[in-house]
Formats: C-alpha cells, structure tokens, sequence
C-alpha cells in the first residue's frame, strides 16, 4: 500500500528544522522568513507559535532543562525560554556567534542538529547582503560547553545532518553540489575524517536538503525544487531503494515522530522563485506521512 499522506499545519513561508522531542510527544519546527518557531502536538492537534525578532533557522529543546530551547538566529546560537503555547518568548541569550562576516558577505545558521553526547552540530552558508548565496563560504560548527569548533568549510549550503545508529559514521550535505557525504565519526571527540560521497543528485531531480535516518539505517532526503523525499541505503553508495512524491515543490526537512516513532514529519516551503508563484495548501504545509513500513530512532535534544 502507499504511504498516507495528511497535510497539519499550512501556510508556512519556509518550514525547516523538525525535531521530535519524545518527553513532550511535540514537533518543534520553524518558518525562517516568518521568524517563527513552532509546536505541533499530534495528540490534540494543536499548533501554537511565538515570535523572534531575527530570522529563526532550528530549535531544539534543551536535555533536561523544562521550557528551554536552542535556536540559531541569523548568525548567533542562542538560548530561549518559551512555554510552548505563548505567542512570545520570555528570554533570548546569545551563546555564541558563527564567524564569516566581511565587508561584502557574512555567514547564516542553517541546520542543525545535536548529536548522542547533546553536542550541537550547526552549519552555515554565506550570503551577500543582497542575500544572495556564495559559493563554498559556508562552514560546519559543533558547538559545547560554551566552545565553538569548526570542522569543515568550502561548503556551499551546509544541510541534513544525521548519524549511524552506532555514531561511527556521520551523514552531511551540500545542497548546491549536489551531494550527501559521508564521514567517519569519533563521537567523543567529535572528530570527522576519511570524507567520502555517498550519495549524487543530478540536477532535474532538485536539490538534497534535511536529512534523517531510520532504524534500519536508511536515509531520508528531503528534495527542494524536487517534489519528493528519497529512501536511500546508507550502507551501499548511490544506491537509491524508493521514492516518496509529495504536492510540495519546496521539500525542505523531516523528522520522525510519533509515539513509535513511525510517523514522518515534512517541512516545505512556498518561496516565490524565478518569478514562480506557490501558493497553500499544498506548499509551505507540514505534512504527515504514515503507512512507510519504516521506523525512526530518537532525536536527540540538546546540552550546554
């Protein structure tokens, strides 16, 4: 049978970022240009936002620490308060700031995610201040305990990051290339090394964006531009098992969620581009897809 596929929140600019947090049963999510993060609780369905003062690329909730979230604004890695039902946040501390800016062109948070130790993974891209994208100015930064490391960098559009279930191996894309790498990982020192290309996408197929992972250690890709999600095997390069098509062009991320962890959330957005108007419900939605015969593993939350 075909997977099922239930549009839950509509009329996003740019949904990105989904996270599952299995203590609250919630997906967190946000719209970039809309400066929104947001909460969906599957059980009661109900959907309740807050607004920043700053474009708003990820958030995360923090590893025991009630009401308190991760989010990247712009180029700074912050701290918020929020009680999930607000329309506003009670508290916005800034960690840290990504490094890039010049004259001509600074670098934007993009995806993130934190990895078994609550170590959070945040990666770049540099914009001119047209807002343009420029090539191979975007970094990847693990930020703990208050220290921030680069790890790589000529990265275009740093995007979906996931890891093996026994964190050996770490999944990482570049979006403009387009291509999904592969590294090895020490996961106690956060080290990546031995870079590989697992994965191509031509071109008439859209671009690799958010990335996710499931129990059988599969990746899932959202496709911008793309209309679908790809499954493919994370153990064989450039092996691709199915395809998932979707009314959103703009695919932008997903995420496991569901008390088994066997629903799969995806963001897209509705961003007019090259003169192309798109228009709700079925762009810029969440959408919920069952019936995959798949299931995810837990996403972690983050620790400072």
């Amino acid at each position: 049978m075909a997977p099922t596929i239930e549009k839950v929140v509509q009329n996003m600019e740019l949904g990105e970022a989904p996270h599952w947090d299995i203590a609250s049963q919630s997906l967190y999510f946000v719209d970039i240009y809309s400066k929104a993060i947001n909460r969906f609780v599957p059980s009661t369905k109900t959907h309740t936002k807050a607004h920043l003062d700053h474009n708003v690329s990820f958030i995360i909730p923090v590893e025991g620490e009630k009401n308190k979230f991760i989010v990247g604004l712009e180029k700074s890695i912050a701290i918020i308060v929020w009680d999930g039902i607000s329309d506003k946040v009670e508290e916005v501390k800034k960690l840290a700031d990504v490094d890039g800016q010049s004259s001509d062109a600074e670098s934007k948070l993009n995806d993130s995610k934190c990895d078994a130790t609550g170590r959070l993974w945040a990666g770049t891209m540099g914009v001119e201040k047209t807002g343009n994208m420029i090539s191979n100015k975007g970094h990847l930064y693990s930020f703990e305990k208050g220290v921030l490391n680069k790890h790589l960098d000529q990265i275009d559009i740093s995007n979906g990051l996931t890891w093996s279930r026994d964190n050996k191996k770490f999944f990482h894309i570049d979006t403009p290339k387009p291509i999904i790498y592969q590294y090895d990982f020490d996961i106690s020192t956060g080290k990546l090394s031995n870079k590989k290309v697992h994965f191509t996408l031509t071109n008439s197929d859209g671009f690799p964006d958010g990335m996710t992972i499931d129990e059988e250690e599969n990746l899932w890709v959202a496709v911008f531009g793309g209309y679908k999600i790809l499954k493919i095997d994370s153990k064989k390069p450039e092996t691709l098992l199915s395809t998932i098509d979707l009314p959103a062009k703009q695919v932008t991320s997903l995420a496991w969620g569901g008390q088994n962890l066997d629903e799969l959330y995806v963001t897209s957005g509705k961003l007019t581009m090259a003169g192309e108007v798109l228009s709700p419900p079925d762009h810029g939605t969440l959408y919920k897809i069952t019936g995959t015969g798949s299931k995810g593993v837990p996403m972690y939350n983050c620790k400072v």
